[in-house]
């Protein structure tokens, strides 16, 4: 029987296809802290848990070719023995919950001891340490499976190597669509080997140490909103103050520097409502006030951060679109079938949970890009006499035009903003802006 860290052939070709893959769904793949991951050595990779196996996927695309990285996931997915087999080759292990049954509890220690096995094989293993999943974009308690199971590991290793427990924040511009961003924001490994000597005098106090030095990494790595009160309009203020607070810092405007800045604004946030809880009860409630205004209006935040788009700039915008729309209408024809059909399957299944839906439409789309891809292929060349070298070219090229189609699609519904703003009752563009201006003096003196 194979060992789930052994890298068969296989295994090895999905792993690169499926990091290949992943990346392609996000407009924006961005991994700051590289050099943070040991180069070998036992690794504990501990994720945020924002987005179900989207997540885990992150992690993946991070890891070494060098050695198997495997996962713990929840219990419940592995009842179906089919399902079992795949998440089993997949590198993932089941654990056991109290809501799974309080007499399946025992189950873990199987899981456990593989862990331990991987990990004294130099091997890597990823763990959630929140234990759950939310939507909310603040860090939750973090269990202590993680902690025993790097304990253990390294008592068993003994003194001449370090388990490394790598913090890793994942950050997602959206949970559900495709083409948006991902950040993933790798901290500085905490060595298990300098908090054994506390474990085995005292394993709780050690715990405690571990984790609150774990809980501090991950605070720093993610977009951490950590208020239970005001959550809702904290979060719309990370985004209607995101420009302002890149010019109050000094920093040039691109992805990563944003979310730097909203990383701040939350720390802001946070102290304002500790030390003045009427101000933060307002800002909660002019933010709410603002979004609900700027979804009436059906703009986005960039566009009240720009000047009106003047008629020449859009009918230039307008005639490009034209001239482009042909090479739109070719991909969006060989492309409306296996994009909308993870879409279509997810409706059909009544998948409720928004935090499942990118990880669903990603998992079907591994299936329904090719499949529908080698069929239209084979179509093309058959109605048009092609040559097997035009079917290979066919292949790819299908996906190329997909990429140019949701470009041109990007730039079509910023012209449609661009419109709308144009068009916006000048009293209602004056009353979201300086709203907006009024929550911004409130934050950033």
């Amino acid at each position: 029987m194979s060992n789930i860290y052994d890298l068969p052939l296989f295994y090895r070709l999905g792993k690169r296809h499926v990091n290949g893959t992943f990346k392609a769904f996000y407009g924006e793949y961005i991994v700051l802290g590289n050099e943070n991951i040991p180069e070998n050595g036992p690794i504990l990779y501990a994720p945020n848990h924002l987005n179900a196996l989207m997540d885990a996927l992150a992690i993946l695309s991070i890891s070494s070719e060098k050695h198997a990285t495997s996962f713990l996931s929840r219990a419940d997915m592995f009842k179906k023995k089919p399902v079992a087999k795949f998440l089993n080759f997949a590198k993932m292990m089941p654990a056991f919950r109290i809501r799974d049954g309080i007499e399946n509890l025992g189950k873990n220690a199987e899981s456990f001891e593989k862990c331990v096995e991987l990990l004294e094989l130099n091997n890597a293993l990823c763990i959630m340490p929140e234990g759950n999943q939310e939507l909310e974009r603040k860090l939750r308690p973090l269990v202590k499976g993680i902690f025993r199971i790097a304990f253990m590991a390294q008592q068993k290793i003994g003194n001449d190597k370090s388990v490394k427990i790598v913090p890793v924040g994942i950050e997602l511009s959206d949970f559900i669509k495709f083409g948006k961003k991902i950040i993933i924001n790798i901290g500085k490994p905490i060595d298990v080997l300098d908090y054994i000597d506390s474990y085995n005098q005292n394993p709780a106090i050690a715990i405690n140490e571990i984790r609150n030095q774990l809980k501090i990494s991950l605070e720093s790595l993610t977009l951490n909103i950590a208020t239970d009160s005001h959550y809702t309009g904290f979060e719309v203020a990370t985004r209607v103050l995101n420009t302002a607070k890149l010019k109050d810092l000094g920093l040039e405007d691109n992805t990563v520097n944003r979310f730097y800045a909203r990383q701040e604004i939350a720390r802001q946030l946070i102290e304002i409502e500790k030390t003045s809880p009427d101000l933060a009860t307002e800002i909660d409630e002019k933010c709410i006030k603002f979004e609900s205004k700027i979804k009436q209006t059906k703009l986005r935040i960039s566009n009240l951060e720009q000047e009106k788009p003047k008629i020449s700039s859009l009918i230039l915008k307008s005639l490009i679109l034209i001239i482009l729309s042909p090479l739109f209408i070719i991909g969006f024809a060989l492309n409306i079938i296996p994009f909308q059909s993870p879409i279509y399957i997810r409706k059909l299944l009544k998948v409720k949970f928004e935090g499942f839906f990118s990880t669903l439409h990603y998992g079907i789309s591994l299936l329904t890009f090719p499949i529908f891809y080698f069929i239209q292929a084979v179509i093309l060349t058959s109605v048009f006499s092609l040559s097997l070298w035009m079917f290979i070219l066919i292949y790819p090229f299908q996906l190329f035009m997909g990429k140019i189609a949701f470009k041109w699609y990007c730039k079509f519904k910023e012209f449609l903003a661009n419109i709308k703003l144009l068009n916006l009752n000048k009293d209602d563009l004056i009353d979201l802006k300086t709203l907006q201006k009024d929550i911004i003096s409130l934050i950033i003196k």
